[in-house]
């Protein structure tokens, strides 16, 4: 047994309607395409799902395209996420559909969202991200131990996706007041390569372990995500309202 193993995500056997498989000719429209995820029990105080829609699409009151960057924020605190395939298929909707303002087209699709998973999320259009944090490289960090309430970066981070079996890559971001093991911590963040699990299950597994082995009173971790098929979540637990970390993006170096 690998020196972490995890207990695998009970959403790995549910029955998803796109992910994971050949696209045929769809008869549902709407919110009927969309695909419920039950998040799994989790006592984390607080975060958030930060998406990222690229490639968003939709008509002016002239009947002209207009392409823009969505971003969706779905709290934690949710029962119930969505399905990023089904929300792709969703979203893509839009690229036939007219609008007078963007305020209508956020209120229609923050109308139908609320009520998929029974709880209010943010949406609005972006021009640019927040600024990155300023960090320590965790992958070169020699040192023992880390420093407390400092920001460390690890880069290369990998997993798999439960459903697909394809890889997902991501940088992430661990801020504590308590000093951390560092050979540890790196084995740690490397031993979720092989295991399958959805970006936010990732960033609540991390935040657990480090939470139940050193009881920070201060503890938050950030998991940015490589986009996939023009959509990026990026997922943010802590134990505290005021939170660092905004939608920022970071870059492979």
């Amino acid at each position: 047994m690998p020196l972490f193993a995890k207990k695998r995500n009970r959403n790995q056997n549910v029955s998803l309607k796109h992910l994971g498989k050949k696209e045929s000719k769809r008869k549902k429209t709407g919110i009927q395409i969309l695909d419920k995820i039950t998040r799994n029990e989790s006592n984390i105080p607080f975060g958030s799902d930060f998406w990222n829609i690229y490639d968003f699409m939709y008509l002016d009151q002239n009947e002209l395209p207009v392409l823009k960057v969505l971003e969706i924020e779905i709290p934690s605190s949710s029962k119930y996420s969505i399905e990023s395939k089904s929300m792709k298929l969703f979203l893509n909707e839009y690229y036939k559909k007219s609008f007078k303002s963007e305020a209508l087209i956020i209120k229609s699709i923050k109308e139908k969202f609320d009520a998929f998973i029974e709880h209010p999320v943010k949406i609005r259009f972006i021009k640019k991200f927040a600024k990155e944090p300023s960090s320590v490289d965790l992958n070169k960090y020699k040192l023992v131990s880390t420093k407390k309430r400092k920001l460390y970066k690890f880069s290369g981070f990998r997993s798999i996706c439960p459903v697909t079996s394809q890889p997902d890559f991501a940088c992430i971001f661990i801020l504590c007041d308590e000093s951390l093991n560092t050979a540890w911590l790196k084995k740690y963040l490397i031993s979720f390569k092989e295991q399958g699990d959805f970006h936010e299950q990732c960033i609540e597994s991390i935040y657990s372990k480090l939470h139940e082995k050193y009881k920070p009173m201060n503890l938050e971790i950030c998991g940015r995500f490589q986009r996939r098929g023009g959509i990026d979540i990026n997922p943010v637990r802590g134990n505290s309202k005021k939170k660092l970390f905004g939608n920022f993006r970071v870059f492979n170096q």
